[in-house]
């Protein structure tokens, strides 16, 4: 997934892109839930606006960052 989140970070400069190692921070992933790796959490203001778990192609995580 590295090299689509890569390509997206390029294109969405807006958008803040945040990787959490759910091995070394178990808490972190704890608090938001995640129950499946990759977990993609879109937020917005601060509230949860979408998310996507497993392997995902680059056009629906575009998708949801368009959302």
């Amino acid at each position: 997934m590295d090299p689509i989140l890569e390509e997206l970070e390029k294109e969405f400069k807006d958008v803040e892109f945040l990787k959490v190692n759910a091995d070394e921070e178990p808490e972190k992933t704890s608090s938001y839930g995640v129950m499946g790796l990759p977990t993609f959490v879109i937020e917005k203001d601060g509230k949860e606006i979408g998310r996507k778990v497993g392997v995902t192609a680059k056009a629906e995580l575009a998708k949801l960052l368009t959302a």
